[in-house]
């Protein structure tokens, strides 16, 4: 008798804490700054397949369990112009209540950065931004409690292709994220990727060709949120990571700015700096990626 009111009171206090949403606060916002501003002095450059790649990839392997996230580092060979390069991702997981069976949220972000931009490139917004606001994401669920469904957090590298996006230059640590999860039999509830969204003058463009349906969680979520100003769904195919999980068949998005500076000049370019990048724009990123999180595990 003891051990069944032991064993009821367990399970009450389980679902109390599934219960609590999870909350992405300014010192969450402050905390992926700090961790971008990181990433970019201590490993820039970090180009896919490079040793600079790797150390930025334990980088963030460290900050993740720094963090109390329980995560893995994914090393792997892969195709790429000139013969096989070697990538490493870094595997974040948060497991859920209902069990190994329950659907998995998955939530992506590239650490690398693009090699074809000149000496010094630091991706300060496309790459480090997320992957700061990943950091900080991950530990704002952690604190939460434990969640109904599981969770992923998947830093990748590769996403940046060497010469021209083709089957074997760039997307490769998505590709492999992808083929693991089928490996491991994981129904995949959501795919949402995160890039450049420490843009100081936010708007996310939601691609056309994402799944529908997913765009739209996030259209409301950000309408809870009181920052429906600050997202639409573009009129333009993206291909961008979470295109390998679109072509699997499951539910994607990408939460991207891809309007960065002006007529986009700071893309691809030396500019790319981190005093281009804003604590409150990674806020209002963090505040709906929390809040779509919120949505796909309470249905």
């Amino acid at each position: 008798m003891r051990l069944r009111i032991s064993f009821s009171v367990m399970l009450f206090a389980a679902f109390a804490i599934a219960a609590r949403p999870v909350l992405f606060t300014p010192s969450d916002a402050t905390n992926a700054l700090l961790l971008a501003t990181a990433l970019v002095k201590l490993h820039t450059p970090r180009h896919a397949g490079t040793a600079g790649a790797r150390k930025a990839a334990e980088w963030i392997l460290a900050s993740a369990q720094n963090l109390g996230v329980n995560a893995k580092l994914d090393s792997f060979r892969a195709k790429a112009p000139g013969g096989e390069l070697d990538f490493a991702n870094v595997i974040g997981e948060i497991r859920g209540i209902e069990g190994a069976s329950a659907p998995w949220i998955v939530f992506i972000s590239h650490f690398d950065t693009y090699p074809n931009a000149g000496p010094g490139f630091e991706g300060a917004n496309d790459g480090a931004s997320t992957t700061g606001l990943l950091l900080a994401l991950a530990k704002a669920v952690n604190r939460a409690g434990i969640p109904r469904c599981n969770v992923s957090f998947v830093w990748t590298d590769g996403e940046e292709a060497r010469y021209s996006y083709g089957p074997d230059d760039g997307f490769q640590g998505a590709k492999r994220a992808v083929s693991e999860f089928k490996r491991l039999g994981r129904n995949i509830r959501a795919a949402v990727n995160l890039d450049m969204l420490g843009d100081s003058d936010l708007h996310i463009e939601l691609p056309a060709n994402a799944t529908s349906a997913l765009n739209e969680m996030v259209l409301r979520a950000a309408d809870r949120e009181g920052l429906s100003s600050f997202v639409s769904v573009g009129q333009y195919a993206v291909t961008d990571d979470y295109s390998a999980f679109l072509s699997e068949g499951w539910p994607s998005t990408d939460l991207i700015d891809f309007s960065f500076g002006p007529q986009n000049h700071w893309w691809h370019v030396p500019d790319d700096t981190l005093d281009k990048i804003s604590v409150n724009s990674l806020w209002v990123s963090g505040r709906i990626a929390a809040a779509v999180f919120n949505i796909l595990d309470q249905r």
